[in-house]
């Protein structure tokens, strides 16, 4: 049985209604699925109790709740946040940042260690490209690699 792609619909949406977790008092808002959200504002805003105190929370919550009771049995359980309504929330993931060495190679990706999801992310969805030409690359086998080099012109570098 082969499953229908995916369609992305611009009215889904992730709901919240009443969200009162830490600095939020009674906040609603409605934020669009499938898609990368940001949320900025200066430090106490509720940022990070909006992201990780209120959805990833609620998110993390219901995924434990649909498990088997022999499995929770081995999961710390988490509260449910202070909120009114949350609709549209799809499984939940959070990268944490935290205070690494300060190595001056080290980048947003790598101290966040989200470094290893992206390249997950672009390895298995994204389409390399020829950086001359701008064809997508496509998988060869060894023959086709072969024939290829052999038409090409003699004395090109390869």
């Amino acid at each position: 049985m082969t499953r229908a792609p995916r369609v992305f619909d611009p009215s889904a949406a992730i709901t919240i209604r009443g969200a009162r977790v830490h600095n939020l008092q009674g906040i609603d808002l409605e934020l669009p699925r499938d898609r990368l959200v940001v949320f900025t504002g200066v430090s106490g805003s509720g940022k990070s109790s909006l992201a990780f105190d209120t959805l990833y929370a609620e998110g993390q919550r219901r995924y434990i709740e649909g498990l088997s009771s022999y499995a929770r049995q081995f999961l710390d359980q988490l509260e449910r946040p202070d909120v009114d309504l949350i609709e549209g929330l799809p499984p939940t993931v959070a990268i944490d940042q935290h205070a690494g060495s300060a190595n001056p190679r080290s980048t947003v990706a790598t101290v966040t260690e989200i470094h290893d999801y992206l390249r997950l992310l672009y390895a298995r969805v994204g389409v390399a490209h020829c950086p001359d030409c701008g064809r997508a690359i496509r998988r060869q086998t060894p023959e086709q690699i072969v024939a290829s080099v052999l038409a090409m012109q003699k004395g090109r570098r390869v």
